[in-house]
């Protein structure tokens, strides 16, 4: 069954138009959070995936030790390697702040890692993307970070989460239910739950509407939901590490956007900004399984997540259509 029609229609009204109007940064500028030496290939995953979707710019910040492997994947990347271990987070809280006052979304958890003073300075960026009312994406070890202390985003509406297993729902909970039940435990957080189909679904029945909704940054007037929307597009047949990556920053793309939609930077702003997750989540979803097989079609058994970088484009057209043709 594919993406109802209205969804799909929402969708792209949140991708910038290609029309010669908008100035560099206009269409998004996107960020990834953390990486450590040992994990230099999933934050350049994240971020270039990112603008292979259409982001202007993207920025990775990392440890000094990762710095120079991520910046020799790729001259696009914009890398700041500030996250020294010996560095107090209070000292380095003012200059996080600025920079992610420029950014217009934020990914934690490509090459995160599990080292102390890695999950602090993650917690420091969240801490300081909720305050600016960022959109944020959260996977791998991101997850990890927020399932050992929840309320970290509990409640943040402008959040897309892949499943956490510590979310303390019932293990019986059927898996065509799992989503919607973690992001009602989780007061309305979108979750993106990947499978042979993916699952995305944001409930915020058990959130307290007006707290949620001023943390979130969201005007009281937008109303609550309960939605859970089945994406079926074909993907490919193997799943290869890094895939996860792309999807992040696939995400956080269409987060970016929603962001430059939400300021006035293109679209009519009829869409309430609270189904901005749930949205830019379906986008990402469609174009990374499309991507996934387009890759796989060409390589077979050998396909790796580099392939897959190079079909990034051409999926988001077959998705979406090509606005120079007027498709769009």
């Amino acid at each position: 069954m594919p993406v109802p029609r209205a969804i799909f229609e929402q969708i792209r009204q949140v991708i910038p138009p290609l029309n010669g109007t908008l100035h560099k940064g206009q269409s998004g500028i996107h960020h990834s959070d953390g990486a450590e030496h040992s994990y230099t290939g999933a934050p350049f995953f994240a971020a270039i995936s990112a603008q292979r979707v259409g982001a202007d710019l993207s920025h990775v910040i990392c440890s000094p030790t990762a710095a120079n492997a991520i910046k020799s994947y790729s001259p696009d990347l914009i890398v700041h390697p500030i996250l020294r271990e010996e560095m107090p987070p209070m000292r380095l809280r003012p200059e996080l702040a600025a920079l992610l006052s420029r950014l217009h979304v934020l990914v934690i958890g490509p090459g995160l890692g599990r080292e102390e003073y890695m999950l602090t300075f993650a917690r420091l960026a969240l801490d300081i993307a909720k305050e600016q009312g960022m959109f944020l994406v959260l996977d791998a070890d991101g997850l990890f970070m927020v399932g050992r202390e929840l309320n970290l985003i509990k409640g943040y509406r402008r959040a897309v989460l892949t499943p956490i297993e510590q979310a303390g729902i019932d293990s019986n909970t059927p898996p065509a239910e799992r989503a919607s039940a973690v992001s009602k435990v989780l007061g309305g957080v979108t979750i993106l739950q990947k499978g042979q189909s993916d699952i995305i679904a944001v409930n915020t029945e058990d959130a307290k509407s007006r707290a949620a909704h001023e943390a979130s940054k969201i005007s009281p007037d937008e109303g609550e939901q309960n939605e859970v929307v089945v994406v079926q597009t074909p993907g490919g047949l193997k799943r290869c590490g890094g895939q996860g990556d792309i999807l992040g920053g696939s995400v956080g793309t269409f987060l970016a956007w929603a962001k430059c939609y939400e300021s006035g930077a293109f679209g009519d702003r009829s869409i309430p900004i609270s189904r901005m997750p749930i949205l830019a989540a379906i986008g990402g979803s469609m174009v990374t399984r499309t991507t996934s097989r387009r890759a796989f079609e060409k390589e077979g058994r050998s396909v790796v997540t580099e392939d897959m970088l190079k079909e990034i484009g051409g999926a988001f057209t077959e998705v979406f259509g090509d606005e120079r043709e007027g498709k769009l």
